[in-house]
């Protein structure tokens, strides 16, 4: 649903849950750019009920709702937040990412988020780990946390030295956090990207945003 005109005086609701790295993203946007809004849990994410998911006929989450507008994914929700901010910040977004290498690892980040999240809802539907389906998401996972690991500390170097915030950055600390939290695969060895997230969570957005599992 849109509205031309939509409504930036009343504090919006975001739809997610506390245990989405998505959902944190859009939380961690919201906390930096001091933007308040109003939680509501998405119940079961084996539901295949749009209206679980306000609406998104994608059945994914977070979603924002604005009054008589909704947004639908973490990207779109950030930039609505960033509008409804009290007071301008230096944002790096996707589009800011004109070199192979930064928009490259925004890509993989990205990817690799949406790909964890097709190994969990399998876990969820009782697919064995060993599934000759899952053998490549797994494989193209790893791969993707390798590249990462390998390139983030130059991607970070490229980035704008005076930003406040970017979302590659928020994406791969939200990607990498939550591997561990949902037990996906230990990522103690990717060094580099445990060193950035180690570095990250020391901001104040991301210690309020830690990944629980909201009550029933």
């Amino acid at each position: 649903m849109t509205d031309p005109t939509p409504d930036r005086t009343s504090a919006p609701t975001l739809i997610g849950r506390s245990s989405s790295h998505f959902t944190r993203v859009a939380r961690i946007f919201a906390a930096e750019l001091g933007v308040a809004y109003a939680f509501q849990v998405v119940p079961d994410l084996r539901s295949v009920d749009a209206a679980d998911y306000a609406g998104n006929p994608a059945l994914r989450l977070p979603i924002l709702r604005t009054g008589a507008t909704t947004w639908f994914g973490a990207l779109n929700i950030c930039r609505e937040l960033a509008r409804r901010a009290p007071a301008q910040r230096r944002l790096v977004w996707p589009e800011h990412l004109t070199d192979a290498l930064t928009a490259n690892a925004q890509e993989l980040a990205v990817q690799a988020m949406a790909t964890e999240v097709a190994l969990i809802m399998s876990q969820l539907a009782g697919t064995p780990k060993d599934d000759a389906q899952l053998a490549k998401p797994q494989k193209s996972l790893l791969n993707m946390l390798t590249w990462l690991d390998d390139n983030i500390h130059a991607a970070r170097e490229a980035l704008p030295q005076d930003r406040d915030l970017s979302y590659l950055e928020v994406c791969t600390f939200c990607l990498v956090t939550h591997l561990e939290f949902r037990s996906v695969l230990p990522t103690s060895g990717y060094r580099a990207l445990t060193a950035f997230c180690d570095d990250f969570a020391q901001r104040a957005s991301a210690q309020a945003t830690a990944y629980r599992f909201d009550a029933p």
